[in-house]
């Protein structure tokens, strides 16, 4: 894959993200969404890559853009799997909260798993706890596994978990065990992703949410020598069936990195839509916008953060003014 990539998707990010942040606590997640969709697709077409979606918006008949199985790029250069969440955080846009992000992963071709649209129970700890923890543990054996791992006691971790009745026995085992809880409406790619980032206040992800974006924070912590381990929760025979089309044959094997993301090398970037731990969202200051950008890649182990200042007047395609 080739290291120009890097800078080519951050251009991808932004554009999602300038475009979507126009509907921040405007109370329509649709029009969010679509607005990051359409930018990220037009600026897709510019970059030097022949690129597959593999994680996007639906099925062909779901998404009228970034659909699986559809290509994109200029059609020359390297042949990479793409795995996109425009907008990741389409009710945090809408009530105007925090983490949003417009998220983009590119792995060489067919290194990345395909994802059903489904649940998946998840644990995310950044680099001080890899081959710490199991998935099939007990709540109160992680904690104290990432605890040591981090010379903490189990009453200073902050275990991040998605605020959902399902997450209600959780939420008691981890009181037990006398850990902190911070509970997230939304947005579960960014609190994988702050768990590798010693300023988020953040040590482990924990809980059930999206397998696309249990993919795409395999990505981001590949980047950041973290890990995630993850399990399809696939809900009857036809979500069974749906994971056998799509090449997993064992829906109820722990996904390991390897698994979700393979090979040695992978590009991640996220842009904040809204303020959150690690990036600031997007400000609109007249005819000028700024932006804020993580991106990263596995082989070398770069992480960036850049800061980008936007001319409104020259960028008219990528926002509007609902």
């Amino acid at each position: 894959m080739e290291r120009s990539l890097t800078m080519e998707i951050v251009r991808v990010t932004e554009a999602a993200a300038l475009k979507s942040a126009r509907w921040m606590g405007r109370g329509k997640k649709e029009e969010a969404d679509d607005a990051a969709t359409s930018a990220m697709r037009d600026v897709f077409d510019t970059i030097p890559m022949k690129g597959r979606v593999v994680i996007g918006e639906g099925e062909k008949d779901e998404a009228p853009m970034l659909y699986i199985g559809e290509e994109l790029g200029t059609g020359t250069g390297p042949s990479v799997d793409v795995a996109v969440d425009p907008l990741e955080g389409t009710n945090i846009v809408a009530q105007g909260t925090w983490n949003a992000l417009a998220v983009i992963a590119i792995a060489d071709h067919k290194k990345l798993l395909h994802a059903p649209d489904m649940y998946m129970k998840k644990i995310a700890v950044g680099p001080e706890a890899v081959g710490k923890v199991d998935l099939n543990a007990s709540t109160a054996d992680n904690l104290k596994a990432v605890a040591e791992a981090k010379n903490k006691a189990v009453e200073d971790l902050v275990v991040i978990v998605l605020d959902r009745p399902r997450h209600k026995e959780l939420i008691e085992e981890i009181r037990e065990a006398g850990a902190r809880i911070k509970l997230i409406p939304d947005g579960d790619v960014a609190a994988a992703m702050n768990t590798a980032f010693d300023d988020t206040g953040v040590d482990l992800l924990l809980g059930i949410g999206g397998a696309p974006e249990g993919v795409l924070s395999a990505v981001a912590l590949k980047c950041l020598g973290g890990e995630i381990q993850g399990k399809l929760l696939p809900k009857d025979e036809a979500e069974r069936e749906r994971c056998t089309k799509m090449g997993i044959l064992d829906a109820d094997k722990v996904l390991h990195m390897e698994d979700l993301c393979g090979g040695d090398d992978a590009i991640f970037a996220a842009t904040g839509v809204t303020d959150g731990e690690l990036l600031q969202g997007v400000q609109f200051k007249g005819e000028k916008a700024t932006t804020e950008t993580v991106v990263m890649r596995a082989k070398s182990g770069t992480v960036r953060f850049i800061d980008g200042k936007h001319s409104l007047e020259k960028k008219p395609n990528y926002v509007i003014k609902p």
